[in-house]
């Protein structure tokens, strides 16, 4: 007997005739003879429509309070979802976070799972039950409810397989596997069968919004097989693994992230200790810096450029501005018109040209590159936002001809 994790995302329950096919699923699952843990999103847009909510109230909400508002979403889904599931005729409860044996830190509003007890969970299954667990969600040491923030129901379902040592985690929403780029808007977008775990990383990281970038590290660090397939479809799926067998491709997809802002800092001392100063003031406040250029130093100073998601521009901003008696506030700008595009390969790592290539691209559309960022298996490029999507169809049109 084998124990399989499913995860079904908002879209997948939004409804009521949704949530009747998710149970399908299930229950297929479980007829064959596996073992089933299921988590749930919150359904359809339930959550930005308690971020509304909120608003109603106040604009400073208590992080606190916020996660006990969140939560309340995917309590909805997994009684609606376990009702389903018994009208069928099939055993099954519906778990809080809590219940499940979810223990987090204290960061109210992006909490780190901590551990999982899972006797509650191993109790139930061994009673032959099906167990419905909510996404998101777990307590606190304090007994506070708490939320894992955005995506955080992908990352409960890889802590779970990981916990349990499930035979296999699988990550159901709208869309049928990972593909090389937006299949909405890239036509020519190729599904792929397998994927690593670093390409999956690399691809979530910089703006494929498949799967959670907590969960696939989490993943990665406890070895859990994914398989990222649609609840609408019944086919399979990608494979997100060590290791994939088929013959590795240059690149295994191109991305686009509008959710980037870029700081400019011009006429910065050119000493000893000031890169320094500036990153860990910001890292003080938890804001993440991607893309970092320094110019050559000139007259005593130099110019320095980094890229922050938008959320924390604002703050950036602030912390430049009145933390770093070194820098002129006037000196300090920001530009939120931008995008960055990705493509992310394995592939790249034995193959010379693929930057060439990536800008051969964007030239013969006559689109300026700002900033350039690369590894191993990712090249990254900031350019002004209103050619985001015209770049990643250049972009993939020359990794991935149409033949």
């Amino acid at each position: 007997m084998s124990l399989i994790v499913q995860k079904f995302g908002g879209s997948s329950v939004a409804n009521a005739d949704r949530v009747r096919n998710v149970a399908g699923i299930i229950t297929d699952t479980y007829k064959a003879g596996n073992d089933v843990v299921v988590v749930v999103s919150a359904q359809g847009d339930t959550t930005d429509d308690l971020i509304e909510k909120s608003k109603e109230i106040t604009l400073k909400p208590s992080k606190r309070e916020m996660d006990m508002l969140l939560s309340a979403g995917e309590q909805i889904s997994i009684a609606l979802l376990a009702m389903a599931i018994k009208e069928m005729g099939y055993p099954v409860i519906s778990l809080l976070g809590w219940q499940a044996g979810f223990i987090t830190s204290s960061d109210y509003g992006a909490e780190r799972i901590k551990t999982i007890n899972t006797a509650r969970l191993q109790a139930e299954l061994s009673k032959g039950s099906i167990v419905i667990v909510a996404g998101f969600q777990g307590i606190n040491k304090y007994d506070d409810v708490t939320t894992l923030g955005r995506g955080g129901s992908d990352t409960s379902a890889v802590a779970l397989a990981a916990a349990l040592h499930a035979d296999k985690c699988q990550i159901f929403s709208d869309v049928d596997g990972v593909y090389t780029a937006d299949p909405r808007k890239v036509p020519n977008a190729i599904k792929l069968e397998e994927i690593t775990y670093d390409e999956m990383l690399e691809l979530a990281t910089l703006g494929a919004q498949v799967l959670n970038n907590r969960s696939v590290e989490m993943a990665k660090k406890y070895n859990v097989e994914l398989e990222v397939l649609s609840s609408l479809t019944r086919q399979p799926g990608t494979i997100v693994k060590e290791v994939v067998t088929m013959e590795k491709m240059l690149v295994r997809g191109v991305t686009k992230d509008v959710n980037v802002a870029r700081i400019s800092i011009t006429e910065v001392p050119d000493v000893p200790g000031i890169a320094f100063k500036i990153f860990s003031k910001l890292a003080a406040k938890n804001i993440n810096v991607d893309i970092i250029l320094q110019s050559v130093g000139r007259e005593g100073t130099k110019d320095i450029a980094f890229t922050v998601s938008k959320d924390n521009a604002d703050l950036a901003i602030e912390v430049l501005k009145t933390s770093i008696g070194e820098i002129n506030p006037d000196n300090v700008a920001l530009d939120t018109t931008v995008a960055k595009i990705s493509v992310v390969g394995a592939g790249m790592e034995t193959h010379p040209g693929a930057a060439a290539k990536m800008f051969e691209a964007l030239y013969e559309r006559n689109i300026n590159i700002q900033m350039i960022s690369t590894s191993e298996i990712k090249i990254s490029v900031l350019i002004d936002a209103e050619h985001a999507d015209e770049a990643v169809l250049a972009i993939h049109a020359k990794f991935m001809p149409v033949e």
